[in-house]
């Protein structure tokens, strides 16, 4: 068997229709979606994100792995950037992606029709397991002089990219203060550009979904000396898990270097999906053995978070991929 593993740019996001997913998913469930002609594939790709965030390094990484320890003849996988959550699981919808890191609240939205996926359900996506906790991360500068989301209005903050569930998030949190869009300039970044910005002083603040700690966030403080993380906490916090699937999360002190207090705020979870009509049993068993079985050759902080035991959290109604539930079955995680 010859596998291979490569990375390239994914191609322009831009916000997702409802007509156009209704198509795709009418498209999906004809044809078994995916190109030319449809049906079960060894050659996957897999959506990740934008560079600077977590998904990104972690998909090219779990693409070695899987091309490295599945034993399935023809296997070539390819991690693509994207603008991650939405995105992707569009993706998958039209055959164009058959593997995808995305956040759980925005794979329920999917599988409901609702939020970006309003009136057109994705109906060829499976859960092959949920990786580790996202962090709501509110960044800024210690020179700006912004203490609370609230201080946000007037001023420019990054959002994250088109097809990202990172933005319908920022919208959500924004809200909770009281801040609709126009009393705020948005910027429709990646979370490298976004930085960038904040940077050279072209942006206030950017609201990221990160995983902790986030190695950019690192990153970004050695080079200004001087980042910091806005709290959600009090009644808005309150109103933001109490209106979404957000559950709360504190970030430790000393996660970061100039992290000297713990700060409250909101996560997700990362999971990774599968196509239903492209990846088959066989192989979705593979794929979801490789996922958690060889976490620990991972270089980034959040194998420590990918775990067995929590395979199935925040599974909701998305349903099991064949391939993962055989798995877990046979590690006993399911009745």
């Amino acid at each position: 068997m010859r596998t291979t593993t490569r990375a390239r740019r994914g191609r322009g996001a831009g916000r997702v229709t409802a007509a156009l997913l209704a198509t795709v998913a009418v498209t999906s469930a004809c044809s078994g979606g995916g190109s030319g002609g449809g049906g079960f594939t060894t050659d996957l790709q897999l959506g990740t994100g934008s560079t600077g965030g977590v998904y990104y390094p972690l998909g090219q990484e779990y693409a070695n792995i899987f091309a490295e320890e599945v034993g399935v003849e023809g296997l070539n996988v390819t991690a693509v950037e994207t603008g991650a959550s939405v995105e992707n699981l569009a993706k998958i919808a039209r055959g164009e992606l058959q593997l995808a890191i995305a956040q759980h609240n925005t794979a329920q939205d999917a599988v409901g029709g609702r939020g970006e996926f309003e009136g057109a359900k994705v109906e060829n996506v499976g859960l092959l397991g949920k990786l580790y906790p996202e962090a709501a991360q509110v960044i800024t500068l210690e020179s700006s002089g912004i203490d609370s989301v609230a201080d946000l209005r007037g001023k420019t903050v990054a959002i994250g990219p088109p097809g990202g569930g990172t933005r319908e998030a920022a919208e959500e949190i924004l809200a909770a203060y009281g801040l609709e869009e126009g009393s705020y300039t948005a910027l429709e970044e990646g979370f490298a550009d976004a930085k960038a910005k904040l940077q050279d002083g072209n942006a206030d603040a950017s609201i990221e979904i990160l995983g902790v700690p986030a190695a950019s966030l690192q990153e970004l403080h050695a080079t200004t000396g001087q980042v910091k993380l806005i709290p959600i906490d009090g009644p808005e916090l309150e109103t933001i898990v109490g209106n979404s699937q957000f559950e709360e999360y504190e970030i430790p002190a000393g996660t970061y270097e100039f992290l000297d207090e713990p700060v409250p705020t909101v996560s997700v979870f990362a999971s990774m999906y599968a196509s239903t009509t492209q990846v088959s049993e066989e192989l979705g068993y593979e794929l979801t053995k490789a996922l958690y079985e060889r976490a620990d050759s991972l270089t980034l902080a959040q194998k420590e978070l990918i775990t067995l035991e929590e395979a199935t959290v925040g599974q909701g109604d998305v349903p099991l991929h064949p391939g993962a539930r055989k798995y877990f079955s046979e590690q006993g995680l399911l009745d």
